[in-house]
């Protein structure tokens, strides 16, 4: 198994960190699968490596990346410590970033089919590309939502604006994360454009949609509304999965946690078939 790591130039100059995995011993390949991180998330993440892994034994190259102001540095690629990146984090800048992934992947001239899957917020992102991008072959969402807006309370909008910033709290370590205004008023500039429910009426790629029905972040009917949306998408239910299918950050295990497996599985089976 071989990891490519690579460098780009992503939205307003900062630079996306990625990697690809793939298994070396073949000469042939099934298609590349492009990961998207969620709110707060970064590529290696729990057990994103241990998915990675998966993929490439499986045939596929599985490219995964940090968005450019995910605020993950290449001296800290654990853990978000580049605040100040992440608080002028936009949707349109994590959408510039995925058309630049893309964009590399097409000019690297694998010829194969591509596939998206994104987790969270990143689902999201996959939903809004994959409605629009000819170039991909199908997508599969992770716990996905269904309004950028959801990510915080609308009774926060008037104060944020008043006062620039709110703050999300780091589960994990508890550390109060700024999130400045720019967020959300390139949210209510692009609110239609950036409509993810919107987006999901017009895909015509196959679509599968993945969602623990234990996910408290979440909820399993969003993922149920998505699939009425889009009656074309195919909804499986993990049963008892959280919001990361068992997975944690630090990961400590070499194995996949029950859960991620099952949607590892039933991911590689959608794109197979």
């Amino acid at each position: 198994m071989s990891k490519e790591e690579f460098i780009l130039t992503g939205a307003d100059g900062k630079t996306i960190f990625g990697d690809f995995t793939y298994d070396n011993t073949s000469t042939m390949s099934k298609g590349t699968i492009i990961f998207i991180h969620g709110f707060k998330g970064f590529k290696d993440w729990g057990a994103h490596n241990l998915v990675a892994d998966y993929f490439a034994n499986n045939g596929f190259r599985y490219l995964k990346y940090n968005e450019s102001h995910s605020g993950v540095t290449k001296e800290h690629p654990s853990d978000v410590t580049d605040m100040d990146s992440f608080s002028i984090n936009t949707i349109s800048k994590e959408l510039a970033d995925l058309n630049t992934i893309i964009n590399y992947v097409a000019h690297r001239s694998f010829n194969e089919p591509l596939y998206l899957i994104g987790h969270s917020r990143g689902g999201g992102l996959a939903i809004l590309q994959g409605a629009k991008d000819e170039r991909v072959s199908k997508i599969i969402t992770w716990s996905a939502i269904s309004d950028f807006g959801s990510l915080w309370k609308p009774e926060q909008e008037s104060e944020w604006l008043k006062t620039g910033k709110i703050f999300v709290e780091n589960a994990r370590t508890k550390e109060k994360m700024p999130l400045r205004k720019v967020l959300l008023e390139d949210y209510l500039l692009h609110r239609d454009e950036y409509d993810i429910n919107s987006a999901a009426k017009n895909i015509t790629i196959p679509w599968l949609i993945l969602h623990g029905d234990d996910d408290v972040n979440v909820k399993f009917s969003v993922a149920q509304q998505l699939a009425q949306i889009q009656l074309n998408a195919e909804l499986q239910k993990i049963e008892g999965a959280n919001h990361v299918f068992g997975a944690s950050h630090p990961y400590p295990d070499n194995q996949l946690p029950e859960h991620l497996a099952i949607v590892c599985k039933k991911t590689l089976k959608f794109i197979e078939e």
